[in-house]
């Protein structure tokens, strides 16, 4: 064989190689864990568990919810960072505990940057403020001024010292010129039971926790912590049109490995997630609960999380919130 040859024939065995590795994918051999860093019964674990199903069927193995709640979502991300990088711990979080930590917690055990691996975001939702049935109060207008002739009397929940639905309290009470006493739980399930039995009065809480107790009547919503209305309860007015454009916390839910997972991992479990969400029956279940279906790939979505830090570290500083963690 002359030299000449030989170097088109290596070239040949290299791009084989090449476009053997680019459709090389990666099939698990043992069960997946999803940690998600809440309590049961939120919002997240809904999410988690309707999409564990269907990543159960596609990649051949059982997929788990381990719930690890406490710190904002803390506890349970900084397991799945120390984790090994093998696709088998997962993270399923929310902008809270990977964008609006950064922006909120002076020292974090964890690097959401450095530390994890960007999968793709689920789901994006709304935030809905609420409060339990006997509080005499049907509006955004009628809690304010509520709230202004009984200072600090109402206790208003949230998911967590430093949450998204956390900072949209502290931002009405910046703009609205009020003041509640905040609690904080250990995600939005327990948080939202207790305003259902008026042990606390007041919340924000994303809306695929609140459909059926919304419909319901057990709980009395008065605003979206957005800029727009949803189809889903179209007669719940925005915080925008009420004069509080500001008071914005839509969340997302996503989905992250360790750092230094491989690249193929990384892809099969983002393709994974795209063919979940493209299957009718679960499409459905996550609209019905108030959500947008969310989907990057895993470069897009490790840009958008560098510009959402960005962007609470923003409004942390604007709007001086002080909430000493």
């Amino acid at each position: 064989m002359n030299t000449k040859t030989w170097r088109c024939l290596t070239a040949v065995l290299m791009i084989a190689g090449a476009v053997s590795q680019v459709h090389a994918q990666w099939t698990p051999k043992s069960p997946i864990r999803i940690v998600v860093p809440f309590a049961a019964g939120g919002p997240t674990d809904i999410t988690a568990r309707h999409l564990v199903r269907k990543l159960t069927d596609i990649l051949g193995q059982p997929v788990i919810v381990d719930n690890r709640g406490g710190a904002n979502g803390m506890i349970g991300a900084e397991i799945v960072a120390r984790a090994r990088p093998d696709g088998y711990t997962l993270l399923m979080p929310t902008s809270s505990a990977v964008a609006i930590n950064p922006a909120v917690y002076s020292k974090m055990p964890f690097d959401p940057v450095k530390d994890l691996a960007p999968i793709t975001p689920v789901i994006a939702a709304p935030g809905v403020m609420f409060v339990t049935p006997s509080l005499p109060v049907k509006s955004v207008k009628e809690f304010v001024a509520l709230a202004r002739s009984r200072p600090q009397e109402i206790i208003f929940a949230s998911s967590g010292s430093g949450s998204n639905t956390h900072l949209a309290l502290e931002l009405l009470q910046g703009e609205a010129k009020i003041k509640v006493t905040h609690v904080p739980y250990k995600g939005a399930g327990p948080a939202v039971t207790d305003v259902m039995a008026g042990h606390a009065q007041a919340m924000v809480a994303d809306l695929p926790v609140l459909v059926s107790h919304l419909r319901s009547g057990k709980l009395r919503a008065l605003a979206l912590t957005g800029l727009e209305r949803t189809t889903l309860f179209p007669d719940i007015p925005s915080m925008k049109e009420l004069g509080y454009p500001q008071v914005n916390s839509r969340n997302w839910y996503a989905l992250f490995a360790p750092a230094q997972t491989p690249p193929a991992v990384v892809n099969r479990l983002n393709e994974a997630v795209r063919q979940a969400v493209a299957m009718p029956d679960l499409r459905d279940a996550l609209v019905g609960l108030g959500a947008d279906i969310y989907v990057l790939s895993p470069a897009e979505f490790g840009q958008f999380l560098e510009s959402e830090i960005a962007r609470w570290k923003g409004v942390v500083r604007k709007y001086q919130l002080k909430l000493n963690l």
